[in-house]
């Protein structure tokens, strides 16, 4: 029987994670979803633990993420950046539509009541909204590899050490990529400013 393809089942680089979920959406490469998701499902769930989510909660969401990466994979398109912002995207954006449907908010109609104004915490969203955007803009001009340092110790919350260990780099290489990483996207942002 003819392999699908020539990627192996062991990603040792965010990019490998890419190639497993093109797997997944040109396939159906059950093999390749089971190691996306034996490599995410315990990072989203911590992710929405320090969010604070109970385990229950937070095992829910992972659930609805990971089959949302399986019925979505078609939708993921590595040029815009790493599997590992793609998925916490999704899981993100699930855990925001969460709170959003359980938010338990009673209304009183109240005759004459003068509310404050809602405009600025609207204006206080645009503004998060374009920060966000300015940022993911700066992300995508920076080298690959200062982008995955990046992502994995902001997004993913991995220590220094053990990004050196994962992506087998000295913790030097891990540090000095990280400082340039900061720069760059300090003079890219101050550039939008």
């Amino acid at each position: 029987m003819a392999e699908k393809t020539h990627i192996p089942l062991t990603p040792s680089r965010q990019d490998d994670f890419g190639a497993m979920l093109i797997r997944v959406a040109s396939f159906r490469d059950r093999t390749a979803f089971a190691v996306v998701f034996d490599h995410f499902a315990p990072r989203v769930k911590s992710f929405m633990m320090r969010k604070g989510a109970n385990a229950e909660l937070a095992e829910d969401l992972v659930q609805e993420t990971m089959i949302a990466v399986w019925s979505k994979a078609a939708l993921f398109v590595p040029e815009r950046g790493s599997a590992s912002t793609w998925i916490f995207t999704i899981a993100r954006n699930l855990r925001i539509d969460r709170l959003r449907r359980e938010s338990s908010v009673y209304f009183t109609d109240l005759e004459n009541f003068d509310a404050p104004s809602d405009e600025a915490p609207d204006d206080e969203v645009l503004n998060r909204s374009q920060e966000d955007a300015h940022v993911a803009r700066a992300l995508a001009q920076i080298p690959p590899e200062q982008r995955e340092l990046l992502i994995l110790s902001y997004v993913e919350d991995v220590p220094q050490s053990m990004i050196a260990e994962r992506l087998k780099l000295p913790l030097g290489t891990v540090k000095s990529r990280m400082r340039l990483a900061y720069r760059r996207m300090r003079k890219l942002l101050e550039a939008v400013n």
